[in-house]
């Protein structure tokens, strides 16, 4: 008789609790400048600093380094009327992202200058791209500090995806990692949705992590990929 399948388990669509102290920060030397000006707060060369970066590179995670450390408020793009909260730092994500509340946000950095405190803005380009209509947020975003986190080199990339499959307590073997890094797109992005179907992948079979599911894993998005793109 043929063998029986090994039996397949559905994973439970549970969130993971993803790790953003600064201890868990992967520093490298794609985003040792920005980890490096995280570190120097409150001691910044201008109030407002911009950090820009691609999708995925880790600007949230070093924002909630900030926040931790200096007790900002989170701030929603789209709705910057702070009124009188120049008291507070202030942290706002994705600002380049559509639908910025360019007088809410002219404000606000109105506001911390004269408050004295500091504003961390980020975002995927750097605000010359973010085609800003008013002149004097422009102006303002012009003497912002800017610090760009590049695309992940190698040693940053098998740092994340270590970190990612330890937030998901898996155990993977350093060569896997390693052949990870060498053929999935060089993306912080996309190395988050690797760890997150080989997690599936090895619930689903119930076995461990190994090069070979790696490989399936990787072609089946390559695919994928493939055929979004006809």
């Amino acid at each position: 008789m043929p063998a029986s399948p090994r039996p397949r388990q559905l994973p439970l669509a549970l969130g993971v609790a993803e790790s953003r102290t600064r201890d868990d920060l992967v520093v490298a030397a794609a985003n040792r400048e920005a980890v490096a000006l995280i570190d120097r707060w409150p001691d910044w060369p201008t109030p407002v600093v911009v950090l820009a970066g691609p999708a995925g590179a880790g600007k949230s995670h070093l924002g909630a380094v900030w926040r931790e450390v200096s007790g900002a408020q989170p701030l929603d793009r789209r709705r910057l009327d702070m009124g009188t909260r120049g008291a507070d730092h202030v942290f706002i994500d994705d600002a380049d992202q559509g639908g910025l509340d360019e007088n809410g946000l002219f404000h606000a950095i109105n506001a911390a200058r004269e408050a004295g405190t500091t504003m961390l803005i980020a975002a995927r380009r750097f605000p010359l791209a973010w085609n800003v209509q008013l002149p004097d947020l422009a102006s303002r975003l012009k003497a912002a500090a800017t610090v760009e986190i590049r695309e992940p080199d190698d040693e940053l990339l098998a740092g994340v995806i270590t970190k990612l499959f330890a937030d998901r307590q898996v155990e993977v073997e350093p060569h896997v990692v390693q052949f990870l890094v060498r053929r999935i797109e060089r993306s912080l992005a996309t190395a988050i949705r690797v760890v997150e179907k080989l997690d599936r992948a090895a619930l689903e079979q119930k076995t461990r992590i190994t090069r070979g599911m790696a490989s399936d894993v990787v072609n089946a998005m390559d695919r994928g990929q493939a055929e979004l793109d006809v």
